[in-house]
């Protein structure tokens, strides 16, 4: 799977090396990036429907995701004229505890439950993205 030219022009160096703590606080310390890592855990999305469901503009989105992406975050790959976007398959211990903690706590936040909720109305709309090899 790492041998595909597309999702290794999204990894970058992040599939060799794993987060430590720090870069995982660093990507937890702003709420537009949580409720990003939020909405990919039910599954990945393109930019445009994180323009949709978050209500900001693609500029801020694409921001945000590049940090992640950078810090290991999050993992890409392309699809036709998309850029499909997803959690790491294989996330180190310290990562896949956060993720977990970050989800326990989300559960209980409006502002993360109403994100899911749109995420869950938007649901036909997202179907193709089950079929995204990498995703």
């Amino acid at each position: 799977m790492w041998n595909s030219p597309a999702l290794r022009e999204c990894a970058g160096d992040a599939r060799v090396h794993p987060m430590n703590l720090i870069q995982i606080y660093q990507c937890f310390c702003d709420e537009t990036r949580l409720r990003i890592i939020n909405l990919l855990s039910q599954g990945s999305l393109c930019v445009c429907h994180f323009q949709e469901l978050l209500q900001q503009p693609q500029v801020r989105i694409s921001k945000h995701l590049a940090y992640l992406k950078a810090k290991g975050l999050v993992e890409c790959v392309r699809h036709q004229n998309w850029m499909v976007y997803s959690l790491p398959m294989r996330p180190g211990r310290e990562l896949d505890a956060n993720l977990r903690c970050l989800q326990d706590c989300a559960s209980t936040n409006p502002l993360f439950k109403e994100d899911l909720r749109r995420r869950r109305r938007m649901q036909t709309q997202l179907a193709w993205l089950d079929e995204v090899e990498g995703c």
